[in-house]
This record gives C-alpha cells, structure tokens and sequence, in this order.
C-alpha cells in the first residue's frame, strides 16, 4: 500500500515533489534560516554570538566579487552605449533623483521624530555618557568634503578593483568604458572579452548566493544573542517607529515613484523577496548589489543604466540611513533635554546631506555617518550615540532594507526616463511571466528560450528501424518512461514503439 493510500479518509497530503521545490527556493530557505538563526540566538545566546563568522564570511565571499562585477558591468555598459554624452546625461539624472530622495527622507524622518518625541522624558544626564565601548571610526576625526572626493581616486588602476570602496571602482569603470568606446576596432575584442567575463562573474555569483541561508543564519543568531531582545525593548519607541517610519516611505514615497513611472512597488518587491530576505539575515545591503545588476538587467532595464545608476546609489542614495540620522540625532537631543530649534534641525540636515556620502563606504554606515553628523554641529555630544549603540543593528536592517528598494527603484524610473526601460518586459517579468532564473540560465548560454525546435523527422524506413532498434535494446529506458513523473522531467523525446 503505498502512502497517500495509508492516509486518512478526508485528509488532503501535499505532494513530496512540491515540499521539495519549495524548499529549493532561496527565499524560503533565506526566511527558515533568519527564524532558526533568531531562535537560536535567543535560547542560547551565548553559542549564537559565536556564530558571527558564517555570516561575515558569506558577505566577505560576496564582497569579493563587488568590484569586478561592477567593473564588467559598467565597462561594457558604456563601450556599447557609443556616446559620452548619453553617459552623462544618465549619471546627472540620476545623481539629481539621488539627492531630492534623500531629502525627502531626511524630511520625513524630521517630521515623525518631532511629532513621536520617542526621546523625550528620559532626562539623561549628558555627564554619565563617555566614550568608551563605542567603535573607533565613531570617534575619530571625519574627513572633508575635498578629503571624500580625493578618495575616490584609486593609487593605481588595479588597486580600485582590490579595495572596498565603490566610488573608485566606478571611476575606473568609466574612463575605461570611456578609452575602449574612444579606441574603435582595437577595443572591440576587449569589450567582447569584458563580457564574457561578466557572464562567468554572475555564474560565481549563483553559485556563492547558495550560502546565503547559512550567512543569514549565523548574523541572526548573533544578533539576538549579543544584544538580546531586553535592549531592544527598553527603547522599543524609538526602533518601532523608525521601522514604520521606513515602511512608510517605501510604500507611499517610493510606491508613488514607481507609479509615475508605469509599475507598481508590490510586485516589484515580490520579485526582490530573495534579496530582501538576505539584507534581513545580514543587516547588509552589500551581498545583494551583484544579484540586484542581473535582476534588474532582466526586468528589462540596459546595462549601461543598472552599471551606472546602482553602483552610484549604494554611495549616493542611502534613503535609510537618510531617515535614520535625522531620528537619530533629534532622539539623542530629546534624551537629553536639549531643545533644537528649527533653523539647528535645519542645518543638521544640511549637514547630513555630506556625511551620509562621506560614511557610505565604511561598514554599519549609517551609525558612523550619524556620528560625524554630530562632530561636525555642536549642538549635541558624540558621547550620546552610547545610548542608542546597542539597538543599532535592529535599526541597520530596517537601513538596509529601505535603501536597498530605493536603489532598485531609482533604477528603474533612471532607465525610464532615458528610454532605456522595456516596460512592457518589466510589467511581465513582476508579474512573474518570466521567471529570472530560468531566463538568465538561457541568457548565460545564449540559448533562445522557450522549447527547442524538434529535429527533423526521418525517412519513414529509418524510422521503422530506429523503432525496432529501440524496442529490443532500450526497454530500460521505456519501463522508466513509463513512469509519469520521470517522463515528466525527463528532456530526451519518448521511445517510439514499433506499428
């Protein structure tokens, strides 16, 4: 008797075969690590603050591969692109709709904080608070604005491609894009090559995101089990409505961008849930830049617009850090009794405009971007951040979240407004009429999709012997063609019979 004949009468069993497919999916298998990697953390905190190196070496792996696949990706982007002017006309677009988005979340922020007032009423007094615990890069001098824009160029060519930093690696990007556009003939068989290379880069890149789970199991588990759920409860105001205030500006803010734009937020953030899952696990929005160039690239916008538009926001368009430094610094003031006037707010934020750029490469940079925010004005001390230190990994992810989107979204409505956006494409690809792994496996291969053609047929007497051939010496693979859901995976035609 087999097992769905042992069931009860009445009783509806899913099929094995479809527990084993979703199980397959990585978001699925993203969100059972994030929910083992929290349990774990909280029932055994101690074990799961040790579990820190799964996750940091998942992102490590990814790091890695930040830089080439940039490099490739914008490269090949601007030498098919064949003009400069194009180039900087997509980069203007998008650095404008960088900065009026980032102050609008840095408004809103504004706006939620003086209405919530979650620090008033703590009446902390600022000659406890020191220094000590806090990470050296929150109380180290910042550097400039000239200091921030010199660092952008690398020491040689190659040393962009090794260090951390984006903004290098985009610049090298471009003037190399730029010299093979410029060199013709001579720079057609490098672009080719560049390519090539790009499609291997993304192979690494799937094969690494298989960790993914593992990654986001190990940073949960040593969230919850470094800080505990008791610090997050005593300031439980200010992390909760910092979460809805994020939330509200991905659905009203960035869901009215994608509107104006002919799309809609929610199906695009079903087709990101992946991605999503994984800045959830690592509270890091940097393992998911690689995988977030193919999707977009398959959700119909060019390479030329993803390679210039997302590398770009990831140091220009922090949209969470942006709500978090205005929350922030106003919480810190509130805790402290100190009453910001509107001109001090408004000039704090000015402020912030430069220091979210200066801290984006710097890891956890929306706590040391908050940090220089409050060197550079005098109104409250460094010494504050104390206060909100061991709740800051709860707020990074809602961060990481928020910008993650809003990069995706930017680079959409840039493409848009270029021209550079099949839309009737995208509206297909959110609404999941084309899968993005099956067809970047056939992009890959340059394979057309859909079923391949069949061969044509034989003449009616090699057919008969074929058929006779088959009977006597492959009935293995008849019996096992017979099986309905072998035959139904199976890609190799039936065994013809003999008439």
């Amino acid at each position: 008797m087999s097992r769905n004949d042992a069931a009860a009468p009445g009783t509806v069993t899913a099929p094995p075969g479809r527990i084993r497919r979703l199980l397959s999916l990585l978001y699925v298998q993203c969100l059972i690590g994030v929910l083992a990697g929290a349990a774990v953390g909280w029932l055994w905190p101690s074990f799961g603050a040790e579990l820190k190196p799964l996750g940091d070496g998942f992102i490590a792996l990814v790091r890695m591969m930040i830089a080439p696949v940039i490099f490739c990706t914008v490269v090949h982007g601007i030498a098919s692109m064949g003009s400069a002017r194009a180039v900087g006309r997509v980069s203007l677009k998008a650095l404008i709709y960088f900065e009026v988005l980032t102050t609008v979340a840095m408004v809103i922020g504004l706006v939620v904080v003086n209405i919530v007032q979650p620090g008033s009423g703590l009446h902390v007094d600022p000659s406890t608070l020191s220094t000590e615990g806090l990470p050296p890069e929150a109380t180290q001098s910042h550097e400039s604005v000239a200091a921030f824009i010199l660092s952008t160029i690398p020491d040689t060519l190659p040393s962009a491609l090794t260090g951390h930093e984006i903004l290098p690696v985009l610049l090298v990007s471009v003037l190399f894009g730029f010299g093979l556009n410029a060199a013709g003939e001579a720079g057609a068989g490098i672009t080719q090559s560049v390519e090539k290379l790009s499609k291997v880069l993304f192979t690494l890149i799937r094969w690494i995101m298989r960790l993914a789970p593992i990654g986001a199991f190990g940073s949960m588990a040593f969230t919850i089990g470094n800080y505990g759920l008791d610090t997050l409860r005593h300031l439980f105001l200010l992390v909760g409505s910092f979460w809805l205030t994020a939330l509200f500006f991905v659905l009203v803010v960035l869901g009215g961008v994608m509107r104006l734009n002919g799309l809609r937020l929610l199906p695009f953030l079903r087709y990101i849930k992946e991605e999503l899952l994984i800045v959830l696990g690592t509270s890091s929005s940097e393992p998911v830049l690689p995988r977030m160039m193919a999707k977009l690239e398959h959700a119909g916008a060019s390479k030329p617009v993803v390679g210039i538009t997302l590398p770009a926001g990831y140091s220009f368009n922090l949209d969470g850090t942006a709500i978090y430094l205005t929350m922030g610094s106003v919480f810190l003031a509130q805790a402290l009794g100190i009453d910001l006037s509107l001109t001090q707010q408004l000039s704090m934020l000015a402020v912030m405009l430069l220091t979210s750029k200066g801290a984006a490469g710097v890891t956890g940079s929306g706590f040391i971007a908050l940090a220089a925010t409050l060197s550079a004005v005098p109104h409250v001390p460094v010494a504050a951040l104390a206060l909100i230190f061991g709740i800051d990994r709860f707020m990074s992810e809602a961060r990481a979240l928020t910008s993650v989107v809003g990069n995706g979204v930017a680079t959409l409505a840039v493409a848009k407004w270029e021209g550079q956006l099949d839309e009737d494409r995208a509206r297909a690809v959110l609404r999941g009429e084309i899968p993005y792994a099956a067809a970047s496996e056939t992009d890959r291969t340059h394979e057309p999709q859909g079923d391949p053609q069949p061969p044509a047929d034989p003449a009616p007497s090699a057919k008969l012997e074929e058929a006779e051939a088959a009977e006597a010496a492959e009935v293995p693979e008849a019996l096992e063609a017979a099986d309905p859901k072998s035959a139904a995976g199976s890609d190799r035609d039936p065994v013809p019979t003999a008439g």
